[in-house]
């Protein structure tokens, strides 16, 4: 991820998608708190840069809730 911002910018969506499977690895790996912050971080970026109707935009959303229950 953080090569992607570096060569990419922290707002393509390529590195968003990056942020998003860091966040899903994070939580297979246990840590839960970690992948819920990168993915609503991941989530605000996705709707400034893609749109709040977007798919990868709403998957992330969806994620968001089930793991914050």
């Amino acid at each position: 991820m953080e090569t992607r911002k570096t060569k990419l910018g922290a707002n393509h969506p390529d590195t968003l998608s990056s942020m998003a499977n860091l966040a899903f690895t994070w939580k297979s790996q246990g840590r839960h708190a970690n992948a819920l912050a990168l993915m609503e971080d991941c989530t605000q970026a996705q709707r400034r840069v893609l749109g709040q109707k977007h798919p990868e935009t709403l998957s992330s959303l969806a994620t968001v809730a089930k793991w914050s229950s």
